[in-house]
């Protein structure tokens, strides 16, 4: 709703960047431990609650007479959903449930949110089960970019909760002109006025495709070190201002940064109080990422746990939700329903791209470990971090 209080309006990447560790902002973890390692999988049909333990700010509430998804799915099936934001961070969330997953006991939580790359981590370690996917007929409503991601190439472990692009947002009072490439963040022209951010996937990810290097195919860091070399050079000789999270929408609006590496939910958020804030997937392609809801391994209630991911993948429920967090959605048939609410979010290309851009879209590929570690460690090197 787009007259929602600026707290809310925050997007769920703003919150993060802005808030800190869990303590700070008073949102704990749920009790991760569990009495004992064994599965109540199977029992999941006779129980009447499900846990779902997500990133702040990522859903529709109930407000005044509306009902949220969370209230609409109680009123619907009967079923108590134990709602948590317990993500912060995709590494920290791992450090907290690696000695319980990696030791065969279970968690809490019914359903987690990782991002993707997280997503494709926690499966080859064998920490997912596997979705009973004969309970989840709007499975067939996931829209053709996420049916058997790199991440989860069979598609059995993982459904999408909300995606986003990242691509070249620039302050265009300065500019001066539309930008288009990726090659504009190496342009003299803006020396000493470029952010980058410190997520290292869409950084290394956007470098890569505008070398023509596909991200989605990387599986060694020999593949990425052109862009790496490209980055490190760019440092060195001060095209870059500062590397950023997602405060970089502060120095873009102030003109602090002429361009900069961006998220199109951020300056979707930003287009009516910055109408001189602008957002480009360039020729050479975007990033594309998404927070996916899985199974963690031993789940209890997994039959619940179904049929909220059924629930939440009916385009009328979704478009509610998208409607709210203006993420991209990964139902299909949601823009039809969003029309009917909010025609103008409807027509926003920042949350519905065209075919064309949404061709030039890589997710960027899930890592080893030995590989992970490597890029971690060559990307701090550069950013300082």
């Amino acid at each position: 709703m787009n007259d929602r209080p600026m707290s809310r309006n925050m997007t769920r990447r703003q919150f993060l960047a802005r808030s800190g560790a869990l303590g700070a902002v008073g949102i704990s973890l749920p009790a991760l431990l569990a009495a004992c390692g064994g599965s109540d999988s199977a029992g999941g049909a006779a129980s009447t609650t499900v846990s779902f333990d997500n990133w702040p700010l990522y859903i529709d509430p109930t407000e005044d007479s509306a009902l949220g998804t969370v209230d609409r799915f109680a009123e619907a099936t009967g079923i108590t959903m134990n709602y948590t934001e317990g993500y912060n961070d995709n590494n920290e969330y791992f450090a907290k449930i690696q000695p319980l997953l990696g030791n065969g006991k279970t968690i809490e939580a019914d359903i987690i949110a990782p991002t993707f790359w997280m997503a494709g981590r926690l499966i080859s370690l064998g920490w997912a089960e596997k979705l009973p996917l004969a309970d989840i007929p709007n499975m067939a409503n996931i829209t053709d970019g996420f049916v058997n991601p790199p991440w989860d190439p069979t598609g059995e472990y993982s459904m999408p909760w909300q995606a986003g692009m990242a691509g070249i947002a620039y302050n265009i009072d300065v500019t001066g002109r539309e930008l288009n490439s990726v090659e504009e963040l190496f342009n003299p022209e803006f020396k000493g006025k470029i952010g980058m951010l410190t997520e290292m996937r869409d950084t290394i990810g956007l470098i890569a495709m505008g070398l023509g290097i596909d991200p989605s195919t990387i599986a060694s860091f020999d593949d990425a070190a052109p862009a790496f070399e490209k980055l490190a050079k760019a440092k060195a000789d001060g095209q870059i201002r500062q590397f950023t999270g997602n405060d970089y929408t502060d120095d873009l609006v102030s003109g602090n940064f002429a361009a900069c590496i961006g998220w199109s939910g951020d300056v979707l958020q930003l287009g009516k109080d910055s109408p001189n804030i602008r957002f480009v997937i360039p020729e050479e392609g975007g990033t594309r990422w998404a927070d996916v809801m899985m199974l963690p391994k031993g789940v209890k209630n997994s039959a619940n746990a179904a049929k909220w991911m059924n629930f939440c993948f009916d385009p009328v429920q979704a478009a509610l939700i998208t409607q709210y967090v203006q993420y991209l959605s990964p139902v299909k048939g949601v823009r039809e329903e969003l029309a009917k609410i909010n025609p103008e979010l409807a027509d926003n290309q920042l949350l519905f791209p065209d075919d064309a851009t949404s061709a030039r879209l890589r997710a960027f590929a899930t890592l080893t470990e030995d590989v992970e570690a490597k890029f971690d460690e060559e990307f701090s090197a550069i950013t300082g971090a």
